[in-house]
């Protein structure tokens, strides 16, 4: 059975795993993390989960204090579409051997070019209407028109490239300016191009491309994220792709992030806008509440097996990964015990984040924890300090308590089992005896 689903998965783990337009959708919002982590960061800070907590800082650092740090968190979140759109151009520019600066920053102006700029329905005291970019299509609604955008930008640069429709100076011209006028042709080829289809679009019943990429492909997606088994079936085929050695979040996440990344921005502007979330399989709750430890919820059997295992191979094993697992680094457990290719420990790897994901969802929904906020922490971030930081909620803490120990519940028989193995093994490597040691030199005798 295992080889039918190695010889089933790896076509598929290969593929997703070198399709540039995949990889660079991956990597482009990966370019944008460190800016969200840090936005996360003044977002926890203005609304930190502890009643009083406002008046407190209040109290010296005066009243409204939280607006300076919801520009810090509006310029990270609510822009959060032309943050991708610009990753997502240099990483696809990369992949294609094209000027990787001239691509983000063209992706860029082709992104503001389809953005609506002007709301005749909205209009101020003195009766003239706003014009401007809202943060409503740079934020949430804008996260798929950015992935597009950024793809097509890139592809028509490429192609006048290729065509050496550009324009050449001499030897000698500093190559910044050469850049720049080699790439003022396909620049201009793009930007008519989507100058064309934002005029196409005003004259549609959608009245911009924002508003139809949203109601075509984003809103559906999004409706499959909100799905009760969206959830399930990423830690499935994630830990899937795990069992065969393939980075699973690295091939899964080409096609889940966006949506994750989606759900948990449309949390963040509800409560911004103090409307209720209803997004419950956001990113946080996919990082924090479905596996501990890495992929598979390892951090249960590390913590077994350095403390419980009686092999040597298995408890040193245990305490060496232990650190690393409370981070969510596994890969010593992945392939040292290994779990790879390994049928005894196929079955709790792939049971244990299934069942912390369905036990989690069941939390949220009866309300013994509430719905992640949109605050996004790195995933190696530890248990317990996670769940309290993106729900706001002690119960969370207590939530992934019991999961932890319902992880350790599910391997312990498996784990017995592969400890016994390794144990027998080592006790028949200490039996075995050496023929050098019935050597004498007793009963030598030299002529």
């Amino acid at each position: 059975m295992m080889k039918k689903l190695e010889s089933w998965l790896m076509p598929i783990a290969n593929t997703l795993s070198k399709n540039k337009v995949l990889i660079s959708i991956r990597d482009g919002f990966i370019f944008a993390l460190p800016m969200i982590v840090i936005g996360s960061i003044f977002l926890l800070i203005s609304n930190f989960p502890i009643e009083g907590w406002s008046e407190f800082v209040a109290s010296f650092a005066g009243k409204g204090w939280e607006t300076n740090f919801d520009a810090v968190t509006s310029a990270t979140f609510d822009c959060y579409a032309i943050l991708g759109c610009m990753g997502i151009a240099y990483a696809y520019a990369r992949e294609n051997g094209v000027d990787k600066i001239e691509c983000a920053l063209l992706s860029l102006v082709n992104f503001l070019i389809l953005a609506p700029k002007s709301f005749p329905d909205y209009v101020n005291a003195n009766g003239k209407a706003f014009s401007g970019f809202a943060f409503a299509n740079l934020g949430t609604k804008g996260i798929f028109l950015a992935m597009i955008t950024a793809i097509f930008t890139v592809l028509m640069f490429k192609f006048v490239v290729k065509k050496h429709w550009v324009i050449k100076l001499p030897d000698g011209v500093p190559p910044a300016v050469m850049d720049s006028f080699a790439a003022l042709i396909p620049a201009a080829f793009t930007m008519v191009v989507f100058f064309i289809v934002n005029i196409i679009f005003t004259h549609t019943s959608f009245g911009n491309a924002p508003a139809f990429i949203y109601a075509v492909l984003q809103a559906p997606l999004m409706g499959v994220g909100r799905s009760a088994g969206f959830e399930v079936l990423y830690q499935f085929l994630s830990t899937l792709f795990w069992l065969f050695g393939i980075n699973g979040p690295a091939v899964t996440n080409t096609i889940f992030s966006p949506i994750h990344q989606a759900l948990t921005l449309e949390n963040y502007e509800a409560a911004a806008a103090g409307l209720p979330m209803t997004n419950i399989f956001t990113a946080g709750f996919s990082d924090f509440f479905c596996n501990f430890g890495g992929g598979g919820s390892t951090l249960g059997l590390v913590i077994m097996m350095a403390f419980f295992a009686k092999s040597k191979r298995m408890k040193t094993l245990g305490k060496l990964s232990l650190p690393a697992a409370i981070f969510g680094i596994n890969e010593p457990i992945i392939f040292g015990l290994p779990i790879v290719l390994n049928p005894l420990m196929a079955i709790p790897f792939m049971l244990a984040p299934v069942l912390n994901t369905i036990l989690a969802q069941i939390a949220t929904q009866i309300g013994f924890i509430p719905i992640t906020i949109g605050v996004q922490l790195s995933w190696t971030t530890p248990i317990f300090i996670s769940g309290f930081l993106v729900t706001g909620s002690i119960n969370a803490v207590i939530l992934q308590a019991v999961q932890l120990a319902m992880d350790m519940g599910i391997y312990y028989p498996f784990m017995r089992m592969q400890d016994i193995k390794y144990l027998e093994d080592e006790k028949n490597v200490d039996n075995k005896k050496d023929d050098l040691d019935d050597l004498s030199f007793d009963d030598l005798q030299l002529n």
